[in-house]
């Protein structure tokens, strides 16, 4: 890295020679006069050229983001600064799904006291996993007469967990498997939901007896509880493709958007409320999570759904099942657009096998409008897509004859009514032939 002389400096040499040539060639001491200044500053800008180059160190406030959330990008010169360097520049390389504060992701600082902070804020606007590049900084001596290009380290890693919407579910799991969750029981056991007061019967533990009652009525009486249940919660997540056009948190979303958005919230419902959350990826793309619960089962799903990508391999409905293996007594929440014929095949084979499937439909409302129609024939094009959507359609009027509900995904209160009927089934007693 040399410091090179700036425009500036070369035009102000070039013209101070021109002028003070014509004056000693021609004999005209005006042209002496204005070709002064330019001399003097070229002299000035050469005399005071900077000797050693600043050294540059880049940071960021916070690596890890929620879409939305904003984090500074700093840039900060050694105190080391040569003392002729006048001004700092620097420039970002915009980074798709970012968006900086100022729009040109360009600031400048002047030198002083020997120390340079330069501030870009940096907002993520999409999930997932991306490099900020390495920023263009130059320096400059006084007059603007030499100019230096800095290298700066290694590029920053930006994380970018999903948004986790507001999501919130009535009633929670249709078939408990456990007694360890938050979910109240249709079935009085251990737990903390006061279920009534009722007599005293054999077995009873003495801490459970209502002792104003009992002085009431001359006989003991106990406080009954409903038990607290949970469940294994299975998010499928359907990674085999991306329908629709994706903007960001702040415009539209694609099928894949609202598959991945989902699944945060849904995660981050069930672990608050003490059951165990499994993540399933169709694509073998994201990392499959196994069952867990708790805070840390949480950010193990968040991390693994930041890699989710649209490309991911296509697998028939044998590979599916196969691969991904469910208990029988599990409830599987199924976030797909649901167009693939191995997908709506791994849904049936799921119903058979006894599991409790809500399918949450991923599809755009507008992709009919938004599917590019320049790249297909503009009048097959628009009658062909019409026509797999009434196949999907039929497809999706099968799945409720088999007792699978779709729905699509609408925020807080998507599955309330679905689980609300699935937890009436599971609890109507079964006729055993």
């Amino acid at each position: 890295m040399r410091w090179r002389p700036t425009h500036a400096q070369f035009r102000a040499v070039v013209v101070a020679a021109l002028l003070l040539g014509v004056a000693v060639l021609l004999r005209r001491p005006d042209a002496a006069v204005f070709g002064l200044p330019f001399a003097f500053l070229a002299v000035w800008g050469r005399y005071f050229r900077p000797r050693e180059a600043p050294q540059v160190e880049t940071e960021l406030d916070a690596d890890v983001l929620f879409e939305g959330q904003a984090t500074t990008y700093r840039l900060r010169v050694a105190e080391s600064v040569d003392p002729d360097i006048d001004l700092i520049v620097a420039a970002l390389p915009r980074t798709p799904w970012f968006q900086y504060d100022p729009k040109q992701a360009a600031i400048a600082e002047p030198v002083s006291h020997g120390v340079v902070t330069l501030e870009v804020g940096v907002r993520s606007q999409r999930w997932g996993r991306r490099s900020l590049e390495r920023p263009t900084v130059t320096a400059t001596s006084a007059v603007g007469a030499y100019r230096l290009q800095v290298v700066s380290t290694g590029s920053l890693v930006v994380t970018t967990l999903p948004l986790r919407e507001g999501f919130e579910a009535i009633d929670a799991v249709p078939r408990p498997a456990g007694l360890v969750g938050l979910h109240r029981s249709r079935r009085p056991g251990e737990g903390t939901e006061l279920a009534g007061v009722r007599p005293f019967q054999t077995g009873d533990r003495l801490r459970r007896i209502n002792w104003s009652v009992s002085a009431r009525t001359q006989e003991l009486h106990v406080t009954s509880t409903w038990s607290d249940r949970d469940t294994e919660v299975v998010i499928l997540l359907d990674t085999g493709g991306e329908i629709g056009i994706s903007e960001g948190i702040d415009g539209r979303s694609s099928s894949l958007d609202t598959a991945v958005r989902a699944a945060a919230a849904i995660a981050e419902h069930y672990l608050r409320n003490g059951d165990r959350v499994r993540l399933v990826d169709t694509g073998m793309l994201v990392r499959g999570v196994r069952s867990g619960s708790g805070r840390g089962h949480l950010r193990r799903i968040l991390d693994a759904l930041v890699h989710a990508d649209r490309r991911g391999r296509q697998q028939d409905e044998e590979q599916l099942a196969r691969r991904n293996r469910i208990r029988s007594d599990s409830l599987v929440l199924v976030l797909s657009p649901l167009l693939r014929q191995a997908m709506l095949g791994y849904i049936v084979t799921l119903v058979h096998s006894g599991c409790t499937v809500i399918a949450v439909d991923t599809l755009p409302p507008d992709v009919a409008s938004v599917i590019d129609l320049e790249e297909h024939d503009s009048r097959s094009w628009p009658l062909a897509w019409r026509l797999r959507l009434l196949e999907r359609r039929r497809d999706l009027d099968r799945l409720g004859d088999l007792g699978v509900p779709t729905v699509p995904w609408s925020g807080a209160g998507t599955l309330d009514e679905v689980l609300r009927d699935a937890a009436r089934v599971s609890a109507a007693p079964r006729i055993r032939s």
